[in-house]
């Protein structure tokens, strides 16, 4: 049989793996600035964990987990013997469950209320029907913010996120952004209330799922992809009519903090986004461009009792997070996705089978100085090496044969214009520079 990645996954050949790896080095530089560090969390945590902080009644938890058995789980079912938590795990779905539970392991959060932001890069994983933009793994950044429980952190979270976007390529103009207020405990339950009432007098007018929500979860149903239940819903009670004056007060500074820093948004008073952990904002970034109906490059909000699922202190948090391979697709659909091709600084060819050692100390020395440098391995002829140095993306080829080797000298081919000069051998490195230096300078010139 022919082996295949299982399905809903994709393997992550050079020009993609590069890609990816160029929006998370982007993410590592823009969150930086706002004062995010970088956490790293295990790939699968005891099922209770992503239970605990999602949600039961969530459709992560409920249809989309993969779960996991440690080994000696199946021998103890069995025997009719009991699991223990660390026998019963579950492929992450989302990182903000795992963050919320190392921050409690961990005693991140000073008990003097200091602010604690973090950000992730990783894999995730969920059981969903493989489509355009959405996979069964793929790859997330996203950031944490605990402790701040001011509107302006909302904000600057959003901020943060556009600018994001921004960095990698992706032009305002393609994307959406989407804002609501989730309420908090004074002023959600009569809401919910309301929308369970609203489901049930328009039963017949609503998908089975959204009927069952009604007694499980009521503002899941706003999740329903169904284009029939979608329009009975767009009558249902807004949850910005009935905002406490607190939550009020915070969504009306949010909103007055993006104006001021000129973010355009959409209130959506449908958007609740999936997970049980929200409170008061939340916002999604979506793009027409690129992901069909799967539109949603990456979105968050508040969670602001979260901690204290874990068995922490009361402490607020906020948080968002991307979908990589959505970036990607976006970038490509709006012919803003840059070559990631790692690009050598120089190809080094040699004319002969005696100029080889030379050409490799040459490449070991170019290397040494932090410039990428490429030749060939395969005994290829002059021309071929030419073709091969072409294809690398190279701006210069050094070439050295008999008369380079007498001389103590390589011969510096411009790849753009042809010309041709001689160098000494040990002013290579300094000549290659000043071509990667010119060649940067024309490139921001265009």
């Amino acid at each position: 049989m022919a082996f295949q990645a299982p399905r809903g996954t994709t393997d992550l050949l050079p020009p993609q793996a590069h890609a990816l790896d160029r929006i998370q080095r982007i993410a590592c530089s823009v969150f930086g600035l706002y004062g995010y560090g970088l956490i790293e969390t295990p790939a699968f945590e005891q099922l209770d964990v992503f239970v605990r902080g999602i949600g039961q009644d969530t459709d992560v938890v409920g249809k989309e987990m993969f779960h996991v058995l440690s080994p000696g789980a199946l021998a103890k079912q069995a025997e009719g013997a009991p699991l223990r938590p660390d026998d019963v795990l579950a492929l992450r779905p989302e990182q903000t469950a795992s963050v919320a539970r190392a921050a409690v392991q961990h005693g991140l959060v000073p008990p003097d209320g200091a602010t604690v932001k973090l950000w992730y890069r990783g894999t995730m994983f969920r059981a969903e029907r493989p489509q355009k933009g959405r996979l069964r793994e793929f790859h997330q950044v996203g950031a944490e913010c605990l402790g701040a429980a001011g509107p302006s952190a909302d904000a600057e979270a959003v901020v943060m996120l556009m600018h994001f976007f921004e960095e990698c390529g992706i032009p305002r103009g393609a994307l959406r952004l989407l804002l609501n207020s989730m309420g908090d405990a004074a002023c959600r339950p009569a809401y919910r209330s309301q929308v369970r009432a609203f489901i049930l007098d328009h039963a017949a007018d609503l998908c089975p799922e959204c009927v069952r929500r009604a007694d499980t979860n009521p503002l899941r149903a706003f999740d329903c992809k169904n284009e029939g239940c979608r329009q009975v819903l767009a009558d249902a009670p807004r949850i910005t009519d009935l905002l406490c004056d607190d939550c009020a007060a915070h969504y009306a500074s949010v909103k007055a903090l993006l104006d001021a820093a000129r973010v355009p948004y959409e209130e959506d008073p449908r958007l609740v986004r999936g997970l049980d952990y929200y409170t008061r904002t939340v916002f999604e970034v979506q793009a027409d461009a690129g992901l069909g109906s799967q539109n949603a490059l990456g979105g968050g909000g508040r969670y602001d009792g979260l901690i204290q699922e874990f068995g922490g202190r009361p402490t607020p948090g906020l948080g968002f997070a991307v979908g990589l391979e959505r970036v990607q697709l976006v970038l490509e659909a709006t012919g803003n996705a840059p070559d990631a091709r790692p690009v050598p600084a120089a190809y080094l060819a040699a004319v002969d089978e005696d100029a080889r050692p030379v050409v490799f100390a040459l490449a070991q020395e170019l290397r040494a100085a932090g410039l990428a440098a490429e030749l060939d391995h395969q005994g290829r002829s002059l021309k071929s090496q030419f073709k091969q140095a072409d294809r690398s993306g190279a701006p210069v080829v050094l070439v050295v044969g008999p008369d380079e080797r007498a001389a103590g000298a390589a011969r510096m081919r411009h790849m753009g214009t042809h010309e041709e000069r001689t160098v000494a051998l040990d002013a290579v490195v300094d000549a290659v520079k000043g071509e990667c230096t010119a060649t940067q300078e024309g490139d921001q010139d265009r």
